[in-house]
């Protein structure tokens, strides 16, 4: 594994096409809210749109391009994943429960110890 950082270097028109990118996605979603009035096809048309274009932008900057690329990677080691079954999750489930009503049991009765303990034996208050 090599220690060395790699550093990126990116010309300013790839940091313009990154703003313009950004700005025509918020586009999108200030033209999904903006257009209210309207049929929900036309603000969800308005927000792919917006987004799907963004997007093309991004994908012509090299900042935009490895971003893109790593959330496929990110999407392909998601798929890698070996979830656990319905009753794994279940059982799993019921072991938290299990934990943290025994630690709840355990809280409250150290409480109550040192609340004995303070008030009544050290301090001899009691309400």
């Amino acid at each position: 594994m090599s220690n060395q950082s790699v550093q990126t270097v990116s010309t300013s028109n790839d940091k313009i096409k990154v703003v313009v990118a950004i700005a025509i996605a918020i586009a999108g979603v200030i033209g999904f809210y903006y257009l209210s009035d309207k049929p929900a096809l036309v603000r969800a048309g308005a927000l792919v749109a917006g987004l799907a274009f963004a997007v093309l932008i991004l994908w012509t900057s090299s900042t935009g391009r490895d971003f893109l690329n790593f959330a496929k990677e990110s999407v392909r080691e998601t798929k890698k994943v070996v979830w656990p079954t319905r009753r794994e999750a279940t059982q799993i489930t019921g072991i938290v429960f299990a934990f943290v009503l025994v630690m709840a049991i355990f809280l409250w009765g150290t409480d109550k110890t040192l609340e004995f303990l303070l008030y009544d034996i050290i301090l001899g208050i009691r309400k």
